[in-house]
């Protein structure tokens, strides 16, 4: 794979990979991501189709290789598809190695063959149990049946899935030994993601907080696990579950920073750029893509804002940090 980048960042890494966030909207209030009465942006806020379009483009002229559309869920942004197929070009042309998104999986069924027919290989789809009551109370506002529709429709197109769970103490850490055996028994790999201390929500992430340390050490009474250089271009290390013969990735943000090796930013679906998910240091995107017909100006703010990359990110949850260490939640960068 090309790994040149025009986007090199203080600490030498090359920027390859971007999250764009093409909404803060979703369907679903999952209790660790949203408060219950969320306020979403005003549309007048959020970029265009076109202007996220344009924003893409310039960030794959600059280097980009893979390209992540994120949400809030972005199948709920009306007329999604579009952007999808025009991003799809970049696929044509060799510019871009993938094209992807991650999804909550309520939408699947609706648009899984248009986005492997605009050349999506792969999705992750955000699911923490397979108990239809423990989903509706985690999301609030969600049926499992319709994301189990959404999946198999999914590989019924031929996309490949990986189930990303984030573990909770308390709620799903028992469950994880069988949705693994359930996703491995379907081919999709998993990963497992400890809970981030990203906004203000209704409970407390002192008590969800499960370390994966621990969770990895209940799932070895189980399973074999194997550590295996494997990478998909996220922050996971993965093992391989000799019992399954599938694929477990971990996503250790507070035990384990994974920011050496960094070589992504966000977007959100204003055009605010966030160079590390674990800073508020952020640069916004909107105001010089709007300024001109021309790209010059964009280019240079990107280029500004990338060195201002930091090394890393210093999460922390624990008895005595109550507020969360980035005000703004989950939904707002995709994750």
């Amino acid at each position: 794979m090309d790994e040149q980048s025009s986007m090199i960042d203080p600490f030498g890494r090359a920027i390859t990979y971007l999250r764009v966030s093409v909404t803060d909207r979703c369907d679903f209030r999952c209790v660790y991501c949203m408060a219950e009465d969320m306020h979403f942006l005003p549309k007048k806020d959020l970029l265009s189709l076109e202007e996220l379009e344009r924003l893409c483009n310039v960030f794959i002229e600059k280097g980009v290789r893979r390209l992540r559309l994120t949400g809030g869920e972005p199948l709920v942004r009306k007329n999604i598809m579009h952007l999808v197929r025009q991003l799809s070009g970049h696929l044509e042309t060799g510019a871009l190695d993938e094209l992807t998104l991650t999804t909550n999986g309520s939408q699947l069924e609706r648009f899984a063959a248009e986005l492997a027919e605009y050349g999506v290989k792969r999705i992750n789809v955000s699911l923490d149990t397979l108990d239809p009551e423990k989903f509706r109370a985690i999301t609030r506002w969600g049926v499992l049946d319709r994301v189990m529709r959404g999946i198999d429709a999914a590989q019924a197109a031929g996309l490949r899935i990986k189930i990303n769970t984030v573990a909770l103490r308390g709620f799903n850490e028992e469950e994880i030994p069988e949705m693994l055996r359930w996703a491995h028994g379907r081919s999709m790999d998993m990963t497992v993601i400890e809970t981030m201390p990203l906004g203000e929500v209704d409970v407390d992430r002192t008590d969800q907080y499960l370390p994966l340390s621990e969770l990895r050490a209940n799932l070895e009474q189980q399973f074999t696990l194997a550590d295996i250089p494997y990478k998909t271009g996220g922050p996971a290390r993965y093992v391989e579950l000799t019992e399954t013969g599938g694929r477990l990735g971990f996503i250790t943000p507070l035990t384990h920073n994974f920011c050496e090796s960094c070589n992504r930013v966000r977007i959100t679906c204003t055009g605010t750029l966030y160079m590390c998910l674990g800073q508020e240091d952020a640069a916004d995107l909107r105001a010089p893509l709007r300024a001109s017909e021309g790209n010059e100006l964009l280019s240079r703010s990107i280029d500004e804002a990338i060195g201002r990359k930091p090394k890393g990110h210093d999460f922390v949850i624990d008895r005595h940090t109550h507020r969360p260490a980035v005000s703004r939640h989950m939904s707002v960068t995709g994750g």
